[in-house]
């Protein structure tokens, strides 16, 4: 789930159970509005295909709104890319509301093929942890500088022998969007996976993440 002005944002995979398989991500704005003074509330949503995996909605930081009319975005994981969608919503006159995208942005080639196996060591068993590196983790931290719009958010991938996070600044989602930075974290040996990413007004990024190794016990840390 995700806060925007207009509305509410909720993200879902849907999946069916017997047989098993992937329909596609769900994406619904629920009306905030109506929400917050107790009224009947209603949501617009949209059903992706299956080509495509989990999303996140932006989810706003900071005291400034984004400019009057923005949608909210919608990010994916692609192939050595990230997937965006603006999302306008309606809630006035339904046939109005739109999804539109994706568009691709390339970001520095990644293999996540550890993918939602278990391939995280810990110290004295050998079970392994999952990594979910298929997918971005929440959240996609908005932020409005005044002379500039930015979305930060991460996602776990091989790095060596280990996993690290993969992190990425996108600015200017709502025209022309390009990776501002991007990097990976993974200083040694250990893993580190299922990150929590965001910016301050000073533009200094916090990535929290899990934290394991064979010598190591699963813990939490940041950077």
């Amino acid at each position: 789930m995700s806060v925007w002005p207009d509305a509410y944002y909720l993200s879902i995979d849907m999946e069916t159970v017997s047989p098993f398989s992937h329909v596609g991500p769900y994406i619904c704005a629920l009306e905030r509005k109506s929400m917050l003074t107790g009224a009947a509330a209603t949501a617009q949503c949209f059903q992706l295909g299956s080509t495509y995996l989990s999303l996140l909605p932006s989810d706003l930081d900071g005291s400034t709104p984004p400019p009057t009319g923005s949608p909210n975005y919608i990010v994916g994981l692609g192939t050595n890319a990230l997937n965006l969608w603006r999302f306008h919503v309606d809630f006035s006159t339904p046939s109005n509301t739109t999804l539109t995208g994706p568009t691709s942005i390339s970001v520095a080639a990644f293999n996540n093929s550890c993918s939602n196996q278990a391939c995280v060591s810990q110290p004295g068993t050998s079970e392994q942890l999952t990594t979910w590196t298929d997918r971005l983790m929440y959240r996609l931290a908005y932020r409005n500088f005044g002379s500039h719009e930015s979305m930060v958010v991460n996602h776990s991938v091989n790095a060596g022998s280990s996993i690290g996070v993969r992190w990425y600044e996108i600015r200017n989602p709502g025209n022309n969007p390009i990776i501002f930075q991007q990097g990976t974290y993974e200083p040694d040996s250990t893993s580190r996976w299922m990150g929590g990413i965001a910016m301050d007004k000073a533009g200094d990024i916090a990535l929290g993440y899990s934290h394991s190794s064979s010598s190591s016990y699963p813990s939490i840390f940041y950077t």
